[in-house]
C-alpha cells in the first residue's frame, strides 16, 4: 500500500509539471535514469539536457498567459505517459509485486492527466492562474517528487487530496454552467456557440 502511495505522489507532481519530477528522479538517484523505462534507453546526458531545458521552460515562462497555454497543450499531451512512467520507476524502486506495476503505471498516468485537466479548466474559468496559484504549484511539484521517496504516505494522501479537489472541481463547474442558462433542462439554450 505505501508502494501505491509513492507511485501517487510523484504521479501528482508530474500533474503539475512534467519534466521536473523526471528530473528529480534522475538526480535524486544514485544511476540516474537507470530504472526509469523508455528514459533509460536514451543517453544519460541527452537525457539530462532535454529534462532541464523544458523544466526550466515550464519554471520560467508558465508564468505568462500565452505561453501557459502552450505549455499546458504539450503538459497534456505528455503527462499521462510521464505520470505513468513516474509511477512505474518509483514502483520499482520499491517492493511492489511485478504483476501490478502496469496497473500502477496507469493509475498513475490517468491521475497525472486529471490534474493537468483541472489546472486547464481552472485556467479557463478564471482567464489565466493568478501568479502565486503558479508558484504553489512549483512548490507542491517539488515537495510530492521528495515525499514520495522519503515519506511516502505523506506525499500519497496529498494527492489523494489533490484528487477529492479534482473532483469538486467538475462538480462545481457542471453547477456554474448549468445555472448560467435560463433553461435549466437545456443549459445550452440562448447560449452562443461555442460557450
Amino acid at each position: 500500500m505505501i508502494e501505491l502511495l509513492a507511485a501517487l505522489s510523484i504521479s501528482a507532481a508530474v500533474g503539475f509539471r512534467v519534466a521536473l519530477p523526471l528530473l528529480l528522479i534522475g538526480l535524486l538517484q544514485d544511476d540516474l535514469w537507470y530504472q526509469v523505462p523508455l528514459l533509460n534507453r536514451v543517453p544519460p546526458p541527452l537525457v539530462l539536457g532535454v529534462l532541464a531545458v523544458w523544466a526550466l521552460v515550464e519554471l520560467l515562462f508558465s508564468k505568462e498567459r500565452m505561453a501557459q497555454r502552450a505549455i499546458q497543450l504539450v503538459q497534456v499531451v505528455f503527462s499521462p505517459l510521464f505520470g505513468a512512467i513516474a509511477g512505474i520507476t518509483v514502483a520499482k524502486t520499491t517492493t511492489v509485486e511485478p504483476a501490478l506495476i502496469p496497473l500502477v503505471g496507469v493509475i498513475g498516468g490517468l491521475l497525472a492527466l486529471v490534474l493537468q485537466l483541472v489546472q486547464i479548466g481552472w485556467f479557463y474559468r478564471l482567464r489565466g492562474l493568478p501568479l502565486w496559484v503558479l508558484f504553489a504549484q512549483d512548490f507542491l511539484c517539488v515537495l510530492l517528487v521528495f515525499f514520495a521517496f522519503d515519506s511516502p504516505q505523506q506525499g500519497g494522501l496529498i494527492a489523494l487530496i489533490l484528487l477529492w479537489l479534482a473532483i469538486r472541481s467538475s462538480k462545481e463547474w457542471q453547477r456554474w454552467y448549468v445555472a448560467q442558462g435560463p433553461d435549466r433542462r437545456n443549459p445550452r439554450r440562448g447560449k452562443r456557440n461555442p460557450d
